[in-house]
């Protein structure tokens, strides 16, 4: 089983972080992965995108031209990657910054306000990680084994965000 996952937004959302996140969750389990992180120059406020793959088996190249899973963080990531989603894939929209529908029907959408509900818990940072508890509950190869211990990793400098992440994931996860 394989799944590649792109996320996609503006630097300074996150984007890297899910990624980062989920490339420790796919360790974490003993998956085969890989992680290949690409932003614009201008990094805070420019475009950011995040390659994950996690499989099974040896992934052979970290390059993801037509994605399982898309989440994306903004309009011009939407409109650039929405139409390089395998058939059957799943699209993730955080509503709140994105006005418009995915316009394919071959694919499942969700709509998730992940900024307003990440500004409502007093984290407005973490609305990449209430939209990636979103992808945990609806795409059950990804799962949630292994979260909390991945997510203890990639916070271990900064252990007081451990519960406001976890947080984040559930109110995502719940939604």
């Amino acid at each position: 089983m394989t799944s590649q996952i792109l996320i996609a937004g503006f630097g300074g959302q996150g984007i890297l972080f899910s990624g980062k996140l989920l490339a420790y969750k796919a360790l974490s389990e003993g998956k085969e992965l890989s992680w290949l992180p690409s932003y614009g120059p201008e990094m805070r406020g420019g475009t950011a995108s995040c390659s994950v793959t996690i499989s099974d088996e040896s992934v052979g190249s970290p390059i993801i031209d037509n994605p399982d899973v898309l989440i994306v963080m903004n309009l011009p990531s939407l409109d650039k990657y929405e139409k390089t989603v395998k058939k059957g894939g799943v699209i993730f929209v955080d509503s709140t910054l994105i006005g418009r529908k995915v316009e394919r029907d071959d694919v499942k959408a969700f709509y998730i306000p992940a900024t307003k509900m990440a500004q409502d818990m007093g984290t407005p940072n973490l609305a990449n990680i209430v939209l990636l508890g979103k992808v945990l509950k609806e795409c059950p190869e990804i799962g949630m084994n292994g979260m909390e211990e991945a997510l203890k990793k990639v916070v271990s400098k900064h252990p007081e965000m451990y519960e406001r992440n976890l947080k984040a994931v559930e109110a995502g996860y719940n939604y």
